[in-house]
């Protein structure tokens, strides 16, 4: 029963948190547009967020190691949503900027907390379970998507946009916290070398690469497929969106398989297939020829890139038994490398260029992905030193 409600909870969790994602990401190019933002500057602007999301993230791993990451989740969930609608309130740049700070400092720390909880309810569960939470992220990022793309139909202002599905985010929040584990249960069996904190790098670097690869390429469909759509397909407000409500969709299908599959053929094939997939999706999206043939690319590469993160957080958890989230924080902190260098290296490359000739760089990293696979094999954790 305690191990449902912890599970229950942790959806909840992850849910929220794709929708808020959602929301403020598929409202990248308006916001360019409302303050007249050059590509340049909005590129800008964006590694405001996952370099502060870093910081969050670090500051979390202390901060629940003491407290647990439900009391961590209990404050900075809702402050993801405050920040999503403030940023839709802002009058100007610095408005804007002061609301994509809290948003990157709070994104951060709920990321590391809800992969926590996740890693948490897998090892009490003794079975694959992280891809169910990450489909609950991706099926609430679509939902915000789609969202958008009713709205502007409706003729909805960008504040009102945002607040709705935001009122919503931080019921789902409050209604969740209680039901978290706890910082005991959160805790597993401990071993010396885990306890103590000293898990030898060397079997985390692949997990910590391909998560840096991945969150390349999600930068990239993130950030700029409004931009893309808009600008080299002539999409309109209402059509643009839905490049990315396709790549949650993809990603949505594959991660709510994706515990059966691992469990079936291993993390490591899985991990290969999905670098495969979405390398042929961001081909697919250098070469589109017309917005509904981008659209499909855009699905493809959600489809590919789907099964990275959440192998990535299990297999460091495996390599962490005692719970204390070394390992996990370590990885996590490469979900926000891997934004900051997509954002800064699709951006550059699309001001000096053009958008197609940008995408081909999460093309050849995915690419990277297939040969990492190997290190999502299953292993034994470190064992202490005598």
């Amino acid at each position: 029963m305690r191990n449902r409600q912890a599970r229950t909870a942790t959806f909840a969790v992850f849910a929220v948190q794709g929708l808020s994602f959602a929301t403020l990401l598929t409202q990248v190019a308006a916001l360019q547009n409302k303050h007249g933002l050059t590509e340049g500057d909005l590129t800008l602007l964006l590694l405001v967020v996952p370099v502060l999301a870093g910081v969050g993230s670090v500051g979390a791993g202390a901060l629940a190691a003491r407290r647990g990451s439900r009391w961590l989740l209990r404050i900075a969930q809702p402050a993801v949503a405050v920040a999503v609608v403030a940023a839709g309130l802002a009058a100007d740049v610095p408005q804007l900027v002061a609301a994509l700070v809290v948003f990157g400092l709070a994104v951060g720390a709920v990321d590391a907390g809800m992969n926590m909880q996740g890693v948490a309810v897998e090892r009490r569960y003794g079975r694959a379970v992280l891809n169910g939470f990450h489909a609950a992220w991706s099926a609430t990022s679509l939902a915000g998507a789609l969202w958008v793309s009713l709205a502007y139909g409706l003729g909805l202002s960008l504040p009102v946009m945002m607040a709705i599905p935001m009122a919503l985010a931080v019921a789902g929040s409050l209604a969740a916290a209680p039901y978290l584990c706890t910082v005991e249960e959160e805790k597993a069996e401990t071993t010396v070398a885990a306890a103590s904190g000293h898990l030898p790098w060397g079997p985390i670097i692949p997990l910590c690469l391909a998560m840096g690869f991945l969150y390349v390429g999600d930068a990239a469909v993130s950030n700029f497929h409004g931009v893309f759509m808009e600008n080299i397909l002539f999409a309109g407000g209402s059509v643009a969106p839905l490049a990315y409500g396709a790549y949650q969709a993809a990603t949505l299908v594959v991660r709510l398989g994706g515990d059966l599959a691992v469990r079936r053929y291993g993390a490591a094939s899985i991990v290969r297939a999905g670098g495969a997939i979405a390398t042929l999706g961001f081909a697919g999206v250098v070469l589109a020829p017309s917005q509904p043939l981008a659209i499909v690319a855009f699905g493809l590469t959600g489809m590919g890139l789907a099964v990275v993160a959440p192998q990535s957080f299990s297999a460091a958890g495996r390599l962490d038994p005692a719970g204390t989230g070394v390992a996990i924080a370590r990885v996590n902190l490469f979900n926000y490398v891997g934004f900051i260098v997509g954002a800064a290296l699709v951006g550059g490359l699309a001001e000096a260029t053009d958008m197609r000739v940008a995408f081909a760089a999460p093309l050849v990293l995915s690419a990277a992905i297939v040969v990492l696979a190997r290190g999502f094999e299953p292993r034994s954790a470190p064992q202490p030193k005598v």
